[in-house]
């Protein structure tokens, strides 16, 4: 299995902050990689040192084995990663149909194509076409900040805590999208819900103040009582 995505003892510092302080993992083609620790732990940070919004200081991230670790995001974006962040990034003011044209890089057969494919996957889309972002209900400006990203022809998208603050029936909703998505592309997850996280992922990654602690098959982590009380708090 081809790997897309590797960390290298990444370091990253805000001001005087040193938040990451050496996260290591993979992200393979096909799969779901999903990010998980406590808040606070480092997880939103990473995905924003891999899109280069908070550049790492030290290690190093490459994108199918090219280092992108000094490479600027709008860079990141068009080597083929999307990114969904944690506040949805939508523009309020636009219609849903605006906030997909902006999104596109260009508007050519295969863009209109995964256009279509993302409607069908969020039919609230369609419905609410000429609407503006911010007048969606949470899930579906969940759902439009997916599609988003999902449009362009994104090798990996990077998710950030897809179903904070959506009712169970939506969250139903987008796992299921999440689990379409994996047929076209790879997904590195950020997610507190770890019922969702382990329904959906393939691999994990534990992320503890800041660095990696352990990492392997979602499986195994299921039933790791000892590993999920000590890093997630849950067992």
């Amino acid at each position: 299995m081809t790997t897309l995505l590797t960390l290298n003892e990444v370091h990253t510092h805000i001001g005087q902050y040193h938040i990451l302080q050496g996260v290591n993992f993979e992200a393979k083609e096909g799969q779901v990689t999903v990010l998980l620790g406590r808040n606070g732990a480092g997880k939103t940070t990473t995905l924003k040192t891999i899109m280069g919004l908070t550049p790492a200081t030290k290690g190093d991230i490459a994108f199918r084995s090219q280092s992108i670790k000094k490479s600027p995001t709008y860079k990141v974006a068009k080597l083929g990663i999307g990114y969904v962040p944690e506040n949805q990034g939508i523009f309020a003011d636009l219609t849903v149909e605006e906030n997909m044209k902006v999104a596109m890089r260009k508007e050519d057969t295969a863009t209109l194509e995964r256009q279509q494919y993302v409607l069908e996957l969020f039919p609230d889309l369609k419905k609410f076409w000429k609407k503006a972002g911010g007048h969606l209900s949470g899930g579906q400006k969940q759902m439009l900040s997916m599609a988003r990203a999902f449009i362009n022809d994104s090798q990996l998208i990077l998710i950030d805590e897809p179903s904070k603050g959506l009712a169970p029936i939506v969250v139903e909703k987008v796992m299921e999208a999440i689990v379409e998505m994996k047929k076209k592309t790879s997904i590195v997850l950020v997610e507190q819900n770890f019922i969702m996280a382990s329904r959906i992922g393939d691999t994990y990654t534990l992320i503890d103040d800041g660095r990696t602690v352990n990492s392997g098959n979602m499986q195994d982590l299921i039933y790791d009582e000892e590993l999920k009380r000590k890093y997630l708090g849950i067992g």
